[in-house]
C-alpha cells in the first residue's frame, strides 16, 4: 500500500546529522557512517536463510545452511557448518533461545515449534498447532514464553500465537495483516508485531500472564516491505526493510532514529551478539548469506542470555 500523500522533501543539517524534512514526517537519511560488511560468503545458505540467533557462548545460528531443512552454526569469525538437520519435511524459520539454553525453531511446513537441547542436539516437537498457517518469526519473554507470527501469504492475512513453557498454544489475535517480525520489549510490557504487505508495525500492551491489549499503530511505512525485527536493551526496535536493503532503527515511540544500508537488498531477519552484544547479524535472501555491522546498544535477547 503506497502513500497517497504528496511528498515534498529537502535536506536539513542539524547538530544530530543530516535529515530529510518532508510534508509528513522527519526521517533520517540513510546512515553513511555505519557500514555493513559480509560475515559469511554469498550463497553459503539457501534463499531461505532466516532466523538468526546467538547462544550464550556467542555462536550464531541460522536456518538452511547448504540446503533447506538444516540449522547452520557460525563461529565468531564467520565459519559456518551444519549444526543439526531437521526431520524430513521440516524447514525452519525463526530461532530463539530459552534461559536454559534450549533452541526453539519455528517449523513452518509442519505447523510446529521444535526444540533442540543444545548439549546433546536432541530434537523434539515442543508444540504443534494445525490451525496455524505457518509459524514464522518467534519472540521470547523473560518467562520463556514464545510468541509466534503466523502469516497467510496468499490471503495477506495473519495471526499471533503464544506458546507457553508447557507447549500449550493460545491464539492471541486473528485476522491481522501478514504478520511477520515480532519481539518483546525489554520490560516485557509491550509486544511488537509487523505486517509485511501492509507495511505497518503494531504495539500491544503485554500483561504479566501473556495477554495482549491496547493495540496501537507504531509506524506505517510508505514503501517496501518488512521482515524480522529485534529490540535493543533501551527498547529501540531494529527492523529489516525487505526490498530496500536497509535496517531501520525505531524508538519505542515509533520515531525513526537511524537507517543502515546493507549490501544485499532482501534482508530477512536480524539478531545481536558479539562479546558486548553490539554486533548485529542480518540474514540476506538475495545473497544467501549474513552481513554484520556494529550498533551503540546491546541487543535485548543477548542481554537476557547473559543472566
Amino acid at each position: 500500500m503506497s502513500s497517497s500523500i504528496p511528498h515534498f522533501a529537502c535536506l536539513v543539517l542539524t547538530g544530530a546529522g543530516l535529515f530529510s524534512l518532508s510534508a509528513t514526517t522527519l526521517l533520517p537519511v540513510v546512515d553513511d557512517v555505519v557500514k555493513s560488511s559480509l560475515f559469511t560468503p554469498a550463497n553459503g545458505f539457501t534463499s531461505g536463510v532466516e532466523g538468526p540467533a546467538v547462544d550464550k557462548a556467542g555462536m550464531l545460528y541460522a536456518v538452511n545452511f547448504g540446503k533447506q531443512g538444516t540449522i547452520g552454526q557460525i563461529t565468531p569469525d564467520g565459519k559456518a557448518s551444519v549444526f543439526v538437520e531437521l526431520p524430513d519435511g521440516s524447514i525452519g524459520n525463526g530461532i530463539r533461545f530459552s534461559k536454559r539454553g534450549d533452541m526453539f525453531i519455528a517449523d513452518y511446513p509442519k505447523h510446529n515449534i521444535l526444540k533442540v537441547v543444545m548439549g546433546t542436539k536432541k530434537l523434539s516437537v515442543f508444540a504443534s498447532e494445525p490451525r496455524m498457517n505457518q509459524p514464522n518469526d518467534i519472540a521470547i519473554d523473560s518467562k520463556d514464553r514464545l510468541y509466534a507470527s503466523d502469516p497467510n501469504w496468499k490471503e495477506n492475512t495473519g495471526n499471533i500465537w503464544r506458546i507457553d513453557t508447557d507447549g500449550k498454544v493460545t491464539l492471541l489475535e486473528a485476522n491481522m495483516g501478514t504478520t511477520n517480525g515480532i519481539d518483546v520489549s525489554p520490560d516485557n510490557k509491550t509486544l511488537y508485531v509487523n505486517e509485511s504487505a501492509q507495511r505497518k508495525v503494531w504495539a500491544y500492551d503485554l500483561s504479566a500472564d501473556g495477554q495482549v491489549s491496547h493495540k496501537r499503530l507504531l509506524i506505517e511505512f510508505p514503501d517496501f516491505g518488512m521482515d524480522g525485527m529485534r529490540c535493543d536493551t533501551k527498547g529501540n526496535l531494529y527492523i529489516v526493510r525487505y526490498g530496500k536493503g536497509t535496517v531501520v532503527k525505531l524508538s519505542p515511540a515509533g520515531k525513526v532514529l537511524q537507517e543502515i544500508q546493507l549490501i544485499g537488498k532482501k534482508p530477512t531477519n536480524i539478531a545481536f551478539g558479539g562479546k558486548d552484544g553490539r554486533t548485529a547479524y542480518v540474514t540476506l535472501q538475495d545473497q544467501g548469506n549474513i552481513e554484520t555491522f556494529r550498533v551503540d546498544t546491546p541487543g535485548q535477547e543477548w542481554a537476557m542470555r547473559q543472566k
